[in-house]
C-alpha cells in the first residue's frame, strides 16, 4: 500500500507513534488509509452541510475497511464574492485549492483519496490536484440547492441579481425586493440553477470521476448521505484496484464532458476549468475542441438561467446519465471507457433511463442543433472568446452596435445603474482578464442589470473578463488576448463599431486597421496595483485561451 510509506517498518516508528497519539489503534494503521479532503466552512451555502457528508464518506471508508483522514481547504462564495475586490480572488483560488490537496497528499501517501466540494472554483481545484497526483481519487459533491418558491414560480439566486435591475426600472417596489432576496435561496446547497458550480458537479459525473446521480441529487436529500457512503466505500475498492485518476481522466473522458456540457447548456467557465485540468491530467485540449464537439452536440436541456428548469428537475429526470444515454443514441459518447465505479460507461448507462421528457429532449427534438457554447474568433478577440448561445434571446444571430467603454466592472456597473446605457449599445469591458483584473471577475451584476431591466435583446456586453453561470443575454467573455497583455480589446473607443456575428461564430471591430496600428503605438496599458497573492497570480498566470493555468 501507498500508505506504509508513513506507517510501516522500523524507520517508521516515531511515524506510528504520532498516530497514535491521535487514538489510531492497530488494526486502522493496517487498513488503507483514505484521505478525505473537504472544503467545509461556513461562509459557502454549498459548503455550509460538508460536514455531514464527510461524515457519511468516512462511514463508508469503515465500512469498506478502509481507515479516513479528514483534512480541510479553503473556500470562496462567488455570489458573496460578485461586483467587489473579493471576486479578484476567486479564479486565483482554484490555484491554491489544487496545491494544497496536493501538498497533504504528497505528505500522506494516502491509499486513496475523497475530495468534497460543492462551489464555482473548488471543485475544478480539487480535480486538478487529482489529475496532477495521478492515484486512485473519487470526487463526492455536497449537492445541488433547491429552488425557492414565490408567487407560484421557482426562483433561484439569478432572480435575485436580476430584481435589482427591476427594482431600479421600477417595476417591483421594495418590498418585493425583499421577498424576492430571502425566498429565492431556501437552503444548503450549490445554488439551484445550471451555474458554474453545478455544471461542474455534473461534469465531474461525465468524467467519471464520481459516482452516478452525483452531479444533480439535491443538498437536502438523503440519497446524498446514500451516495457519500458509497463514494466512501469506493474509495477502498479502487484504492484496492490501483485506479489511478488518469487511467479514469481520458481524451475520450474530456470529450463527453464536453458533450454534456454542450447538451445541458453548461456555465462558460467550463472552458476554463476542463481545459486546466486536462492539462494536470495530460490531456491536451483547447478552445476549438468545444468548437468541434458544440457543432455536432445537440442543446437537449433548458436549466436555469436559459430556461425554466432547475436541477433538481434534471435529477427527476433520470440524471447526467440519462442525459450521456440520450446522446450515446447519436454516438456522441465513449462507452468503454473506465469509470470510479468500476464499470465502464457502456454498463452504467445500460441501466439510465429518460424519467421526464420535458426536461431531457431527445436528440430527434433538441432546443438546437448545435451545442450551448460557441468560441468567437475575429479581429476583437483573435486568440478567441466565449459566448453561450444558449442564454441568447431566441432569434438573435447578429448583433452590431457602437461601444461605450470601461476600464473595470464598477465603471460599468454604475453607468448602467445611472441610466447611461442605451438600447443598441456594446458595453466593453477590458482589464478584468486574468493578469488584468487581476483574477478574471464575474460580471453577473452589469449582465443582471441589464437583464433586470428588459434590455437583454438589446445591449450586448463584452469583455476579457468571465461571466457567471447565471448570465444571460448576448454577452461575450473570456476575450484573449486581454487588455492588459495588448490586446485589440485595449484599443476599443467609444463610439467604435462592434459586430457579434453567431452564424459565422466572429466577433470584430469595425476600425481600419491602420487606425488600430496608430493606437496600437500610442497604447501604454494599465496596471492596477496588487499586493501578496494577487501579484504574484498575475506575474505567473496565461491567458484565459489556455484556462487561466500558473
Amino acid at each position: 500500500m501507498r500508505s506504509d510509506m508513513i506507517k510501516k517498518g522500523l524507520e517508521r516508528v516515531p511515524h506510528r507513534s504520532l498516530l497514535y497519539a491521535m487514538g489510531m489503534t492497530d488494526e486502522e494503521m493496517k487498513r488503507p488509509l483514505i484521505g478525505v479532503m473537504s472544503s467545509f466552512n461556513e461562509g459557502i451555502p454549498g459548503h455550509i452541510h460538508l460536514r455531514n457528508v464527510a461524515d457519511a464518506v468516512k462511514s463508508g471508508i469503515r465500512m469498506a475497511g478502509g481507515t479516513p483522514m479528514e483534512f480541510n481547504t479553503i473556500g470562496i462564495c462567488d455570489g458573496i464574492a460578485m461586483n467587489h475586490e473579493g471576486m479578484k480572488y476567486s479564479l486565483p483560488s482554484r490555484e491554491l485549492i489544487a496545491d494544497s490537496v496536493e501538498l497533504v497528499a504528497r505528505v500522506y501517501h494516502f491509499d486513496a483519496l475523497v475530495l468534497i466540494a460543492s462551489c464555482d472554483k473548488i471543485i475544478p481545484g480539487m480535480l486538478m490536484a487529482a489529475a496532477r497526483l495521478n492515484i486512485p481519487a473519487i470526487f463526492v459533491s455536497g449537492g445541488a440547492m433547491l429552488p425557492g418558491r414565490y408567487r407560484g414560480r421557482w426562483i433561484d439566486v439569478k432572480d435575485v441579481f436580476e430584481a435589482v435591475g427591476k427594482y431600479r426600472a421600477e417595476e417591483i417596489d421594495e418590498k418585493e425586493l425583499k421577498a424576492i432576496e430571502i425566498q429565492a435561496c431556501p437552503g444548503c446547497g450549490s445554488c439551484a440553477g445550471m451555474f458554474t458550480a453545478n455544471t461542474m458537479n455534473a461534469l465531474s459525473e461525465a468524467l467519471g470521476i464520481s459516482l452516478p446521480y452525483n452531479g444533480t441529487t439535491p443538498a437536502v436529500y438523503a440519497h446524498r448521505i446514500r451516495i457519500a457512503k458509497e463514494t466512501g466505500r469506493m474509495a477502498v475498492k479502487i484504492a484496492e484496484a490501483r485506479l489511478k485518476t488518469r487511467d479514469v481522466l481520458t481524451r475520450e473522458a474530456f470529450e463527453d464532458a464536453i458533450s454534456v456540457d454542450m447538451a445541458l447548456g453548461g456555465s462558460t467557465n467550463t472552458v476554463l476549468h476542463l481545459t486546466a485540468i486536462a492539462r494536470e491530467a495530460g490531456v491536451k485540449i483547447d478552445l476549438s475542441i468545444f468548437d468541434d464537439i458544440s457543432e455536432r452536440v445537440p442543446t437537449l436541456c433548458k436549466l436555469s438561467p436559459a430556461g425554466e428548469h432547475h436541477v433538481v428537475d434534471l435529477y427527476e429526470a433520470g440524471g447526467i446519465l440519462a442525459v450521456m444515454k440520450e446522446l450515446s443514441r447519436k454516438g456522441l459518447i465513449h462507452k468503454e471507457r473506465m469509470t470510479v465505479s468500476l464499470k465502464t460507461l457502456g454498463e452504467l448507462l445500460s441501466k439510465a433511463e429518460v424519467m421526464r421528457r420535458d426536461v431531457i429532449r431527445s436528440v430527434e427534438n433538441p432546443y438546437s442543433p448545435r451545442g450551448s457554447l460557441m468560441i468567437l474568433h475575429g479581429s476583437l478577440a483573435p486568440d478567441g472568446s466565449v459566448i453561450k448561445v444558449s442564454a441568447v434571446r431566441n432569434g438573435i444571430m447578429h448583433f452590431e452596435g457602437e461601444a461605450k467603454v470601461f476600464d473595470s466592472e464598477e465603471e460599468a456597473t454604475k453607468a448602467i445603474m445611472r441610466g447611461n446605457i442605451e438600447k443598441g449599445d456594446v458595453i466593453v469591458i477590458r482589464y478584468e482578464g486574468p493578469k488584468g483584473g487581476p483574477g478574471m471577475r464575474e460580471m453577473l451584476t452589469p449582465t443582471s442589470l441589464i437583464s433586470g431591466m428588459g434590455m437583454d435583446k438589446d445591449v450586448a456586453l463584452v469583455t476579457d473578463g468571465r461571466f457567471s453561470g447565471a448570465t444571460r443575454g448576448i454577452t461575450v467573455g473570456h476575450v484573449s488576448p486581454e487588455a492588459a497583455d495588448g490586446g485589440p480589446i485595449a484599443l476599443v473607443k467609444d463610439g467604435d463599431k462592434i459586430v457579434i456575428d453567431l452564424k459565422n461564430r466572429r466577433i470584430d471591430i469595425l476600425v481600419p486597421m491602420d487606425k488600430l496600428e496608430r493606437r496600437r503605438r500610442e497604447w501604454r496599458g494599465k496596471r492596477r496595483e496588487t499586493a501578496g497573492y494577487l501579484k504574484r497570480y498575475a506575474s505567473m498566470v496565461h491567458s484565459s485561451s489556455e484556462g487561466a493555468i500558473l
